[in-house]
């Protein structure tokens, strides 16, 4: 048998539930799970996984607010999704969102695309970032293990037979293939350059 669980939270231990678990009453929700003094931006919640874990197919979440459940878009739209995956619905009753609706899934629709949109975004500025870097002469990603004038006297070292690649590894304090990677990436770049 289906059944509606409420979902109510506050950020702050000095804040009051009873007006979002009267809602939720009202609603006829039974169970309604609960997090106090935790934030919207906290994935991980007592009362939010434990009220996912016990939601089943046919099942409806309902939360008095949107930002009850989630403060980020992104995150509110990946857990309804989930939702949707397990065959429960879900109900915001202040913005009216009823996913058991056509009206509620479209505006469903409507914020996956947003968040799809603004995901894109971000996207495009990190990779317009990248690019400005890179034609500045940046080094993107971890900071190298060895320098470029260590890694030109290691591959001399190498080139002239004087060194084993273990034992030169081991006076850079470096693992020996940390150390074939960067000779390889030497002589990639020009080892004359």
């Amino acid at each position: 048998m289906a059944r509606k669980y409420g979902y109510a939270r506050v950020s702050t231990d000095d804040q009051n539930l009873d007006l979002q678990t009267a809602a939720l009453r009202r609603a006829c929700c039974k169970p309604i799970y609960t997090d106090k003094g935790i934030s919207g931006a906290t994935r991980s919640r007592p009362g939010l996984d434990a009220v996912m874990d016990a939601l089943k197919p046919g099942d409806t979440l309902v939360v008095w607010r949107l930002d009850r459940l989630g403060r980020s878009l992104r995150y509110l739209v990946d857990i309804i999704d989930t939702l949707g995956q397990k065959g429960v619905h879900f109900v915001s009753l202040q913005e009216n969102i009823d996913t058991t609706t056509s009206g509620g899934m479209l505006l469903f629709h409507m914020m996956a695309a947003l968040a799809q949109f603004e995901r894109s975004l971000i996207s495009e500025r990190t990779k317009a970032g990248m690019a400005v870097a890179r034609a500045n002469g940046k080094h993107l990603g971890r900071r190298r293990s060895l320098t470029r004038d260590q890694c030109r006297k290691a591959w001399e070292a190498m080139r002239d037979g004087k060194h084993e690649l273990s034992e030169l590894a081991e006076s850079y304090a470096v693992h020996p293939r940390t150390l074939r990677r960067a000779l390889d990436d030497y002589a990639r770049e020009g080892a004359s350059a």
